[in-house]
């Protein structure tokens, strides 16, 4: 069996949406489609496609397998361009990830002046706090906040993100500013769970870090629950400052604590190391790059200026 063949028919399929209409873009008898995909699973001893006679349905199996298809056809378009010389413009799927709100409020604007610019380039933007595996999930290219704990990972530094106490002037007002990370203990908290432990909050200290435990009263999933809650009067949050930025500059929400901020954490776009690079991922870290470092640079002289 000839797989390059069949992960072509494959991709082919899942984008026709039927076998005959691939059949019919790929100009071959619908015998030999169907042939090629019944070897292909018989091959990977999975079911790729759920067939019935009204419609076809990818397996989460054939999801993955699409994805990874995908990558590695448009790899060796690539690489084929690339040992003949030629360097066309990017194009095919590029698949990346990022933290929901950093992604939607920074990454997102990138992404659609970068498809303005690439017609030839389609995104899927998958927006998760959860750190996932780029090759397991097929996807290209991440862009991750703080130190990077895979060591096959290439990074391009785009900047950096800190991270903020703040509660709401009515909440402080009434419960009093805490001047120091041990007077959190006499405060109403507000703990966003993606963010490590809900019941501690660590802080830099003389010779290391200092945990302080916390009393929180609300337990979040997201940074924008966490905020929205600061910002009714529940208590005192602790996020990313990119999280926190509009309400602070609307006044919604103060920072408190500046002085005991840990150093802020890096922003990188990443990359698997070691595979071909395709000129769709070239072209966007080329693109991306400089906008974020942009951005962040903003959002920093922000974040000073309402430090003050």
């Amino acid at each position: 069996m000839d797989r390059l063949e069949a992960t072509r028919i494959f991709v082919a399929v899942a984008d026709a949406g039927s076998l005959s209409a691939a059949a019919r873009r790929l100009g071959v008898p619908l015998a030999t489609v169907s042939r090629r995909l019944a070897a292909l699973e018989a091959h990977l001893s999975i079911r790729l496609l759920l067939r019935t006679t009204r419609r076809l349905a990818l397996t989460e199996a054939g999801q993955r397998y699409l994805e990874a298809g995908r990558r590695i056809l448009t790899d060796l378009e690539e690489a084929e361009r690339s040992a003949a010389g030629t360097h066309g413009q990017p194009r095919g799927r590029l698949a990346i990830t990022a933290p929901i709100v950093f992604g939607r409020l920074h990454v997102l604007p990138v992404v659609t002046g970068f498809l303005a610019s690439h017609p030839a380039v389609d995104v899927r933007l998958a927006l998760t706090d959860r750190v996932v595996d780029l090759l397991d999930e097929g996807l290209d290219l991440a862009v991750r906040i703080g130190t990077l704990a895979e060591t096959t990972m290439v990074a391009t530094r785009v900047g950096t993100i800190g991270r903020v106490v703040c509660a709401s002037p009515a909440y402080l007002a009434a419960h009093g500013t805490p001047r120091a990370p041990r007077d959190l203990a006499g405060h109403d908290c507000i703990a966003f769970s993606a963010a490590a432990a809900v019941d501690r909050w660590v802080f830099p200290a003389e010779g290391g870090e200092v945990a302080v435990p916390v009393r929180a009263r609300l337990i979040v999933s997201t940074a924008e629950a966490a905020v929205d809650a600061a910002v009714s009067g529940l208590g005192v949050t602790r996020v990313l400052s990119y999280q926190a930025e509009a309400a602070l500059r609307a006044g919604s929400i103060r920072r408190v604590l500046a002085a005991f901020e840990p150093p802020p954490s890096p922003v990188s776009l990443a990359y698997p190391q070691g595979r071909f690079l395709p000129a769709k991922v070239r072209a966007f870290l080329d693109f991306a790059a400089p906008r974020l470092r942009r951005s962040l640079a903003a959002l920093d002289a922000t974040g000073r200026r309402l430090r003050r």
